[in-house]
């Protein structure tokens, strides 16, 4: 079985729990919390998907990291996956799980990518706007990225679509004109 159908079978099952419990909100943070420890921490990454580890270890390890922290339900998901030789597959569980969220929740998530830091008040703006574009969707989640590669303007990914405005992007674009000019192609012959 492909990893994609497994994270999509184990997270659908963990929002079902989660739904028929009530406690989809609290579920929600408890794994995007378990997102931010798996991308900040390769060794807790690693020590997921070790073959080497036995259960018992992981288990051990799994309950000090995570019993206090998480709700029961979750804690319990977790305990399940290694049960079954699956924890390696939690980094990419928790990623569709935050997928089918934002799907069951109608959120649709746009990227803006600066080339520097930009104001809550046009960071709420581009939110509005972004908001009125969106067919079928109730609320729109903004994720920010600083990249001074860009030089100025932005960069907006949203709903599968690239809306480059950047400088970069611009410059670049000339290049290729300037390439493909063949005035300035005869010059250098």
């Amino acid at each position: 079985m492909s990893v994609n159908r497994i994270a999509s079978r184990y997270a659908k099952s963990l929002i079902d729990l989660a739904v028929e419990q009530n406690n989809l909100e609290k579920i929600h943070g408890d794994v995007e919390h378990l997102r931010r420890m798996i991308k900040s921490s390769k060794d807790f990454n690693n020590f997921l998907r070790s073959p080497v580890i036995q259960y018992s270890r992981k288990k051990k390890a799994l309950e000090a990291l995570l019993k206090d922290r998480f709700e029961d339900l979750t804690f319990r998901f977790v305990d399940l996956l290694a049960s079954k030789k699956r924890e390696a597959y939690l980094p990419e569980i928790a990623e569709e799980f935050i997928i089918q969220y934002r799907t069951l929740n109608k959120i649709s998530q746009a990227k803006i990518i600066t080339a520097g830091e930009i104001t809550p008040e046009l960071e709420a703006k581009i939110q509005a706007k972004l908001q009125d574009a969106t067919i079928g969707y109730a609320n729109v989640e903004v994720v920010t990225k600083v990249d001074p590669s860009l030089i100025g303007g932005f960069i907006i990914e949203f709903e599968g679509h690239v809306y480059d405005v950047s400088v970069r992007y611009e410059l670049d674009q000339m290049r290729k004109e300037f390439r493909g000019n063949l005035f300035e192609s005869a010059i250098g012959r």
